[in-house]
């Protein structure tokens, strides 16, 4: 499998989980209605410092995608954003709580039994919240984030439950970054990317990033540090993808002392990221050495899956 298939993967977990609500979620046009109604379900957090929060909206028609699934997102809350605590959640019994954002309120009522909780909630849209907006330059009744029938999701919903607000898109569009849309608001909020975070990787020699190459910097832990440990291990000209693949395969400034200290000197992004792909370590490579291998990537390579010197 190549390494471009390996962060098309890597990614698209990462951002499949955060981002398939918006794909099933519908936005309110002209004639919505400020309120929607649906259930929750809830559990405690396997760490136990928050909640799994799911809501489904439903509505009169009961409205379905071509896959027979409700509008449905799943986040995790800390107790004190739901106005609840852990005991409380414990103990069991009735609960009413409240998510209230900048976009809206998400009212909540139900119980919770062992740890796990479910019941219905009451969403009240803030009604100047998409005007506001839009004169911010995100407009949410004209920008599609995914469609279903012909519908877009839920945004203003989606944007309460991410707590989306009108000062992260002043702090977005401070940064200088281009245009943005509806889509990046919520991909920052999801992935905790604001201005400073935009002009730190600016900053490091990747002046033309979009939003989505801040998404996978955020994904794979890539920072200014990062950026300057890969200039200090000779790859101060590669593109950004390459920091990706050095930063999935572990390819770091200590694994490099190594692997050059046995010989291997002029080693591409490519040929470190191989190297970490099939196993090969300094101890490998001496080994190699002793058998006879030449040093080089390639016929590394073919001794670690068992392509003999002979036959190389």
């Amino acid at each position: 499998m190549s390494t471009k298939t390996w962060i098309h993967l890597a990614c698209s977990l990462a951002l499949g989980v955060s981002l398939a609500f918006m794909a099933s979620l519908r936005a309110p046009g002209a004639n919505a209605q400020n309120v929607s109604n649906g259930e929750w379900t809830a559990s405690i957090e396997k760490q136990g410092s928050g909640i799994n929060l799911n809501f489904r909206q439903t509505s009169e028609n009961e409205r379905t995608d071509e896959r027979g699934a409700r509008n449905q997102f799943g986040q995790t809350y800390e107790f004190a954003e739901l106005g609840l605590t852990r005991e409380q959640v414990m103990k069991g019994g009735p609960v009413t709580f409240a998510l209230a954002r900048e976009a809206g309120t998400i009212s909540c009522e139900g119980s919770f039994q062992n740890g796990k909780g479910s019941g219905t909630f009451r969403f009240t849209r803030n009604p100047g919240f998409v005007a506001a907006m839009k004169s911010k330059g995100f407009d949410f009744e004209s920008e599609s984030t995914g469609k279903r029938h012909g519908l877009s999701e839920d945004k203003v919903f989606a944007a309460a439950a991410l707590n989306v607000t009108t000062a992260l898109a002043d702090d977005l569009v401070s940064a200088g970054f281009g245009k943005l849309g509806v889509d990046d608001l919520f991909k920052a909020a999801i992935f905790k990317i604001d201005s400073a975070f935009m002009r730190e990787m600016k900053a490091t020699g990747f002046p033309n990033m979009d939003m989505e190459d801040l998404v996978k910097a955020r994904i794979f832990k890539i920072d200014a540090e990062f950026v300057r440990q890969a200039t200090q291990m000779g790859f101060d000209k590669e593109p950004f993808e390459s920091l990706v693949k050095m930063r999935i395969f572990k390819v770091t400034p200590e694994f490099l002392a190594e692997v050059r200290n046995e010989g291997l000197k002029d080693l591409s992004v490519e040929d470190s990221v191989k190297l970490r792909i099939f196993n090969i370590d300094a101890e490998f490579i001496r080994k190699a050495k002793a058998e006879g291998v030449p040093l080089n990537v390639e016929r590394l390579v073919q001794r670690r899956i068992g392509v003999g010197t002979r036959a190389i």
